[in-house]
């Protein structure tokens, strides 16, 4: 952290405050309480630690953070907690502010170990082990991943056997590919796992569960049968205790097998409510769906910080004299460093409206009594999907250009950009792989047209269902209403500068995904009826991934458009309608090259896109301190030495 007083926070314009206001969401008292709490308490160390020291550290803060009230807000009321789960995905993604360790390993203990007994346990895991997981009296980790399994969860190769003669479950690890690797919270600190294996009884394989198994002694010391690995040293994260479990034959009783959604009685019989092993088991990860939500905040955190720290240098850093006039320039008033900084400063925003978006959907989803609407917790989980490749790519992209665009200061630890760096790193590959979720994103649209058009023979019949398909897809999944109208009053795309009109922006967004969708459907038709259908759908995976990479363009356009919408200060209207215009565009210019391709931009028109992005630059750039100011980080929370000019001698 800067050695500068961490008390002393700059005074936030009006404009600062009317951004940060129309940003904050449901849950903008939660941020402004977290912002409240001295930055020291939940910040990185003001001193190089060893991994070991860092640890420590680490773990000492996270029994302060469970004094406070968010871990609980995780719960509903009838496993001990107030229900307000918005309120703790909230909390947490303000935490990824400050120290990322302390964020992750937060998450495991109160987001992964809490979510999987809340979410997949019954009442009786509820009272035996949720009052030890709030008061840490018993830490816990998330033992899913293993050495030869990741993104494949389905065929984890750890078993959980039924021991009918001692009614027990007996876990263990077949080879070294079953191993459970990088997990967070082992290699230290847990005692008790979460373990996914695949569960054995005498009447054969049941899929994947999990099963609650000690793996220290209340002395620290490794149960009977666990070897417990350290994972060394990382890129990034060092506070995080990253370990390796097997098992050998480790009996835990039956009792212990999370239930929610199979269960084996005393007589060793399996029951599930859900009789299809494929749905049950995606039903059970589905639910687990809160901690991907986790990680597209906090990578939104990191980046904005990020991001606010490079704006802030770049007012004041100053190079190269403007001829004529004795004065050197600041580097934010060059166009080339305000392309840099100002369009991802605009994807911030967008990502910050669509985060909102996804959090008040996850707790109304959640937190709604009764049974599960399987059709909204699909939706959702696609949704999470596509917010977590968008955000953590963002933030791999752009805290790497923020440190180049600081030079060498921004390599110096005391700028923070490098531990923001490597900390977020990691996210691109955790709780799921970009590329493996972007495929998950594209299948979950092309589920609707393999059950409505199955059956279609002909490329006639296969393109008329593949475009009642997309506009199927596009009617459920956006803001209908509110982008219709807007899309309406669009000028014609002959018309000049129409790429300036939100209208032509959604329209564009739209027709890009809506195509690649009818294309994708039509290949993977013709794949259904191939010889070698893993071949076809092999060479069909750019397509979808592309398709997958459109629609996430296009929820997060329409997130920002409704968040522009019900915004009421006048002067933050228009500053985001400037973002947002930004965004679109930026968006657009990334993808001229299709655009004009299928034409749907003329050359001239393309021009013009580029044109327009230039202007915004321009337009914003006297605005970039309020804007960063917006995000509503005190100078405290920032923490880098590069926030003021250099003093003059």
């Amino acid at each position: 952290m800067s050695t500068r007083d961490p008390h002393e926070n700059s005074v936030p314009s009006s404009l600062a405050t009317a951004l940060r206001t129309a940003t904050g969401g449901r849950w903008a008292h939660v941020r402004d309480a977290i912002r409240s709490i001295e930055p020291e308490r939940f910040g990185p160390p003001d001193e190089e630690l060893s991994r070991e020291d860092y640890r420590a550290y680490t773990s000492a803060q996270l029994v302060e953070l469970a004094k406070e009230p968010y871990a609980r807000d995780g719960l509903l009321p009838g496993q001990g907690g107030t229900g307000d789960l918005g309120a703790s995905v909230t909390a947490f993604e303000m935490l990824g502010h400050a120290d990322l360790s302390l964020w992750v390993k937060a998450g495991v203990q109160f987001g992964l170990y809490a979510g999987a007994i809340a979410n997949l346990g019954t009442q009786r895991h509820f009272d035996e082990h949720l009052p030890s997981m709030l008061d840490l009296s018993v830490p816990g980790c998330f033992a899913m991943s293993e050495t030869g399994h990741g993104s494949d969860v389905q065929h984890l190769l750890t078993t959980a056997t039924y021991d009918g003669a001692t009614d027990e479950l007996v876990i263990h690890t077949p080879s070294v590919l079953g191993r459970k690797d990088y997990i967070g919270n082992a290699a230290r600190d847990a005692r008790m796992a979460a373990v996914f294996a695949q569960l054995v009884t005498d009447d054969g394989g049941h899929g994947v569960h999990c099963v609650l198994v000690p793996i220290r002694d209340a002395r620290g010391r490794a149960m009977p049968g666990v070897t417990i690995g350290d994972c060394g040293g990382k890129a990034g994260l060092p506070g995080v205790d990253n370990g390796r479990l097997t098992f050998d034959h480790v009996r835990v009783p039956r009792t212990n097998l999370l239930n929610r959604y199979g269960d084996i009685d005393e007589h060793g019989v399996y029951s599930s409510p859900i009789d299809n092993a494929g749905r049950r088991f995606f039903t059970m990860l589905g639910t687990l769906v809160r901690g991907r939500i986790s990680v597209a905040g906090g990578a939104g955190a990191a980046t904005r910080t990020a991001l606010a720290i490079a704006t802030r240098y770049a007012e004041h850093r100053r190079q190269f004299e403007a001829p004529g006039s004795g004065q050197e320039i600041a580097i934010l008033d060059y166009r080339v460093h305000q392309r840099k900084l100002l369009p991802a400063i605009a994807i911030s925003y967008a990502l910050l409206f669509a985060q909102n978006a996804l959090v008040a959907e996850m707790h109304d989803v959640q937190s709604s009594p009764g049974p599960v609407d399987e059709q909204a917790q699909r939706q959702l989980e696609a949704r999470a999907a596509a917010i977590k490749v968008a955000s953590t790519a963002h933030a791999t992209s752009s805290i790497q250009m923020c440190r180049e665009a600081c030079g060498g200061a921004g390599y110096l630890s005391d700028s923070r950009l490098p531990s923001l760096k490597a900390d977020t790193d990691v996210f691109t590959t955790f709780e799921g792989d970009n590329t493996v979720l972007l495929q998950l994103v594209a299948k979950g649209l092309l589920t609707a047209y393999q059950e409505s058009f199955g059956d279609l023979q002909t490329l006639g019949k296969i393109r008329f269902g593949a475009r009642v398909f997309a506009d199927a897809v596009l009617e459920r999944t956006s803001t209908r209403g509110l982008v219709q109208r807007i899309i309406a009053s669009a000028p014609s795309r002959d018309s000049d500068g129409v790429e300036a009109s939100r209208g032509r922006q959604l329209e564009l967004f739209l027709d890009r995904e809506k195509h690649l969708l009818e294309g994708v459907a039509m290949r993977l038709q013709r794949a259904s009826r191939a010889d070698d259908q893993l071949a076809t759908f092999n060479d069909a995976q750019d397509h979808l991934i592309g398709a997958a990479r459109a629609h996430v363009d296009r929820i997060v356009l329409e997130a920002f458009v409704a968040g522009i919408e019900a915004t009421t200060d006048p002067e933050a209207k228009r500053v985001l309608d400037l973002l947002c215009d930004l965004y679109a565009l930026s968006v657009i210019e990334t993808n001229r090259g299709w655009y004009l391709e299928h034409e749907r931009l003329t050359p001239s028109h393309s021009k013009q896109v580029i044109a327009r992005v230039n202007e915004l630059c321009g337009e914003l750039r006297p605005l970039a301190h309020d804007i960063v100011g917006g995000f509503g980080l005190p100078d405290s929370w920032l923490g880098s030495a590069l926030l003021d000019p250099f003093p003059v001698a």
